[in-house]
This record gives C-alpha cells, sequence and structure tokens, in this order.
C-alpha cells in the first residue's frame, strides 16, 4: 500500500534556520579531516584522516533530491558503507544527546560530533575500513519534499538511497544499516523490501509497529511523545502530522498497517538489541526478533539503555559487520544467538547470559491471583469473590506478594482483570510489576541517568478488549483494535493486558508487586504530561470466586 492511496495530513515543519534547530548550514564540497582533530569541542579526536563528502545530492525515483554526509577512508580501495536513516539531521538538528539527562548515559568524550544523532560515529567505523552515510531523509533540512515519518514513502526512499550508494564509485557495493531509535525503526522496514544491495542490519531498539507501540498503545491515543518529534524536525515544507491522525483514526486503520513491518519477510543478518526498560521499542525489538530467521540473527537484551550501549558494544558490532560485509572469517557465528540480561534492582543484574533462543523456551506461565480485599497476590485461586475500587483518574490498587524463595521472569506477561465502570462507559486501564524489597521500598532499573521506571508495564482500553487470537499467545495477547465495544452499566468485563518484556530477579524476603490505576503512572517517572484518558468516576475491579483475575508470569526454573 502506498502512501498516495491514504489521506494523510502534514503541518509546516520549522525552517532550518531556527534556533533550536542548530544546523551547520548547507555547504557541498570535499574536505579531509585531519588525524587528531577534534570536529566538536570536548569531543572524541579522530584516529585517521577521513574524507568528508557533504551535501552530496541523492535522486529518489521519482526525482525528488535528498542530500547525504559521506565519511570515508583515504584509500582508492573500494569499502562497505554504513547508512544513519531518518529525518533527524545529519548536520545539527534539535535531537541530541543534551537534550536528555546526564548526556542520555554518555561519556562526553565519547564521540566525534560526526555522528548522526542516534547513529553511528565516523570517528569509529571509518578507522576500521568501513564508510558511514548520514541521510537527511526526503524533506528534512534541504532535501526536497515533505518529511515523512515510518511511512511506505519514506521506507521507499530508504530502499533508493541503498541502492544509490551501492553504485558510488568508492563503495564495494555491500551495505549495512545501523542505528537506534527512528534509524531502527527505518530498518525494519526498508530491509522488509530486500534491496539487492542491503548485505545487514543492526535495529539496536526499535519498534515495527507506530500504533501499537508508539502512539495508541492499548489503543489508548498518547501523542505526547510523538507531538515532541514532530515539533522539532526541520525542512522547508511540511512534516506528516501523527497527532492529528491518531485523533482523526483512533482506530487501527489502512494508514496505520502502512506502518508496520513484518520481520518475517527479512533475509538479510541481523544484529538486534533490546532493553526491557525502553519504553517505546522494547515489545516491537523481541518481537521482530522472534520472527527472524534464527540462522542469520542474533540478539542481545541489555540491562542499560540504546544509546550508552550503541557505543559501549561498537567492537561487538565491528565482528558482526566484518563478518557480513567484509566476509571476514573471525568466529562470528559462533556467537550464542541471543545474549540475555536479567535485572536485579537492588541487586546486581545478570549480563550477557547466552540463550538459544527468544522467547526462553522454559518458561513456565504461572498464574498469581488478585486478591482485592487483602490486596494480595497468591498461587491459588480464590473461592471467594472481593471488589477494590478507586477514583478514576487518580486513584490505584496494588496487589503484593512475598517471595519465599528466588524467582527470576523473563518475556512477556498477561493481565487478567475483570473490571466495572461507575459513571462512565469506558475504563483506560495502567498496570505495571516491581520490585520491592523486604521493607516495601521500590527497587527500580535505571533507564537513563537519575531516571528510574518500572518495567513489565501495560495498558488497555476497556473498549479495545477484543483480542486477535491468531497473533496472541498465551503470554502476550495481541489486540485488534479495530472496533470499539463500550460499557453498559454495571457490566462487569475481563481484559487481557499484554504487559510488555522483562527480565526481573527476585531475592528470597523481596516482594513482587503488582499496581492497577487509571492514569499513566510511567509519567510521573519520565517527566512527561500525563495521557488524556476516558476516565470518569470509579473503577470496581473484581476478584476471586467467578473473577479469574490473574497476573500470568514467565518463571524461569
Amino acid at each position: 500500500m502506498t502512501t498516495s492511496a491514504i489521506k494523510t495530513r502534514f503541518r509546516s515543519a520549522l525552517p532550518p534556520e531556527d534556533k533550536s534547530a542548530r544546523w551547520n548550514g548547507f555547504a557541498p564540497g570535499r574536505t579531509v579531516l585531519a588525524a587528531g582533530s577534534q570536529p566538536a569541542p570536548g569531543g572524541r579526536r579522530l584516529d585517521c584522516d577521513i574524507v568528508c563528502d557533504r551535501d552530496v545530492e541523492v535522486t529518489l525515483r521519482d526525482g525528488t533530491v535528498i542530500y547525504v554526509d559521506v565519511y570515508r577512508p583515504v584509500t582508492d580501495d573500494e569499502v562497505p558503507a554504513i547508512l544513519a536513516v531518518g529525518a533527524y539531521g545529519k548536520q545539527g538538528g534539535y535531537w541530541n544527546c543534551d537534550v536528555f539527562p546526564g548526556n542520555a548515559g554518555i561519556a562526553v568524550g565519547t564521540l566525534s560530533g560526526l555522528e548522526k544523532f542516534e547513529g553511528p560515529d565516523p570517528a569509529f567505523w571509518v578507522a576500521h575500513g568501513y564508510a558511514v552515510v548520514n541521510v537527511d531523509a526526503r524533506g528534512a533540512f534541504m532535501s526536497e519534499g515533505d518529511i515523512h515519518m515510518f511511512s511506505p514513502q519514506e521506507t521507499q526512499d530508504n530502499y533508493d538511497v541503498i541502492e544509490a550508494i551501492a553504485a558510488a564509485e568508492w563503495c564495494s557495493g555491500r551495505i549495512a544499516l545501523s542505528g537506534n531509535g527512528w534509524l531502527a525503526v527505518a530498518q525494519w522496514a526498508v530491509a522488509v523490501l530486500r534491496p539487492p544491495h542491503l548485505a545487514a542490519i543492526a535495529p539496536w531498539e526499535g519498534f515495527t509497529d507506530v500504533y501499537r507501540d508508539m502512539i495508541c498503545r492499548g489503543g489508548i491515543p498518547g501523542p505526547q511523545f510523538v507531538e515532541r518529534v514532530v515539533t522539532n524536525n526541520y525542512g522547508r515544507n511540511a512534516v506528516e502530522d501523527l497527532p492529528a491522525m491518531v485523533a482523526e483514526q483512533p482506530l487501527m486503520s489502512d494508514y496505520w498497517r502502512s506502518k508496520q513491518a513484518d520481520a518475517a519477510l527479512i533475509d538479510v543478518p541481523a544484529y538486534v538489541v533490546a532493553s526491557y526498560t525502553n519504553t517505546l521499542h522494547c515489545r516491537g525489538t523481541l518481537e521482530a526478533f522472534s520472527r527472524l530467521d534464527p540462522q542469520k540473527s542474533w540478539l542481545r537484551v541489555n540491562n542499560t539503555h540504546e544509546w550508552p550501549d550503541l557505543y559501549a558494544y561498537q567492537e561487538d558490532l565491528l565482528r558482526f559487520f566484518d563478518a557480513t560485509l567484509k566476509q571476514i572469517d573471525n568466529g562470528w557465528s559462533d556467537t550464542p544467538r541471543v545474549r540475555l540480561s536479567v535485572l536485579d534492582p537492588g541487586g546486581e543484574d545478570v549480563v550477557d547470559r547466552p540463550e538459544a533462543a527468544w522467547p526462553l523456551e522454559r518458561a513456565q506461565p504461572t498464574a498469581l491471583y488478585l486478591d482485592a480485599a487483602g490486596q494480595s497476590l497468591s498461587t491459588a485461586p480464590l473461592t471467594g469473590s472481593s471488589t477494590g475500587s478507586y477514583e478514576a483518574g487518580s486513584g490505584k490498587l496494588t496487589f503484593t506478594f512475598k517471595v519465599t524463595e528466588d524467582l527470576e521472569i523473563v518475556g512477556p506477561s498477561r493481565l487478567r482483570v475483570w473490571v466495572e465502570a461507575e459513571g462512565s462507559d469506558d475504563i483506560d486501564l495502567y498496570a505495571f510489576v516491581q520490585k520491592l524489597a523486604a521493607d516495601g521500598t521500590p527497587l527500580l532499573s535505571e533507564t537513563l541517568p537519575d531516571t528510574r521506571v518500572p518495567v513489565a508495564t501495560g495498558q488497555l482500553r476497556a473498549s479495545h478488549r477484543e483480542l486477535d487470537f491468531e497473533k496472541s499467545t498465551l503470554l502476550a495477547p495481541v489486540h485488534t483494535h479495530e472496533r470499539e465495544r463500550l460499557l453498559k452499566p454495571g457490566e462487569i468485563v475481563a481484559l487481557d493486558i499484554d504487559l510488555w518484556p522483562a527480565g526481573i530477579r527476585f531475592r528470597a524476603g523481596e516482594q513482587l508487586q503488582l499496581v492497577i490505576s487509571g492514569h499513566d503512572l510511567r509519567s510521573r517517572y519520565l517527566g512527561q504530561a500525563a495521557t488524556t484518558t476516558r476516565n470518569k468516576g470509579r473503577h470496581h475491579l473484581h476478584t476471586g470466586g467467578p473473577y479469574d483475575s490473574h497476573l500470568l508470569l514467565p518463571v524461569i526454573p
């Protein structure tokens, strides 16, 4: 399906000259950056001379001209290229590590300043015999056209860029994609199209379903973060208006389906990275990996966050690219298919534990039953029923389980809860699992410096409770989001909520706590505006007896 077949809303983009863009201007030409020089004040010094071809024209199949910057070794030899694709500026832009707490966890001096936000640093890669190509996508800065976000047009453009760079006289014809966030989302999408010269991808945390993972998780529109992304895009024309689109199309539609990527169609080697604490990319990354060819894909689940991890593991990624782009027999094929972290807040995390597959085949679905009367979780179903209530807009209920022997959960979890709305025809429900110390103190995992969040989070709008039975699994329910089924007065319904994958270790004496609320408690952890919900009146949660409200966990024996 093409973008032209779907009515898409756009708004004016900010001009590149806007102060917030931090643009370095338009300057086509070639320079040689000298070894030992420091492209950015306080940044990494260059290990070798680098040829920089700036603002190089690439003509797309419809005649649109976009611009790229090429960083490559000073050599007559052909070299493979690593592309960083997306609308973030190749020479500046609002989006940089310094807009996040603690410089996004990246130590000052780690990067040269030549890198595109969320992309590979040319200072490292050129010194190892690779070219890095930073792309200003259609509409970005001086590139012609309008900025598209995760659309078929963007994906088609990236296909064209891959093939154009492969034909460059300096290129070996073998292309890889690298980067996280938007740069990773773009990788999943274009790899599905199988460009002839794409040799490998390295999606470092990127979702594959814009509706379910980014803007309408659980059927609850949450455009706040997307608004920030759209607002801070720069170009001469317009930018796709995702917040307007979710207001206009709150249900699953052809528009949102066009922004999904089926990873099962990807046929190139892939080095995939995920983390449990990522509030955008966790589910989509891990679900996509599970659909890849087991002979061509490797997964590493880190215990930090996408930005510092991208640069902390450059040497590891180099081994992968050496094997797949330069075809060096360096033993990469012996790398465990899955290397897993298990979080142990308050203790010591497990890092890079070898596993055979994801999800873990030995995970045992284990139910903990909710007891509203005792605000507790138990291993056995309750014979008697009870009801817990809270004010819909601000209240919450907690259910706690005392861990008597060490417990490890790894994978997605499923929460079934029977609910009733008083004073409303719908419910927006949020839930998460967290670890407590023996004395009840929350033990949270750090995502960015001074930012700690609960993992295993989930949310669902009750009117979107209809399940897609073909795609759902025992531990990971999937909802259709194709129609609304509003609640009737006094109606009690079961909601099956998918809690995103997590890997958490509990020690004997600690506590596992389930928190259920009518508002997104993640907002307070992440410092973003709260989502506008449909909640009003009171929520009643029914447990025990005929109401099998329970939390189904992937317990690792």
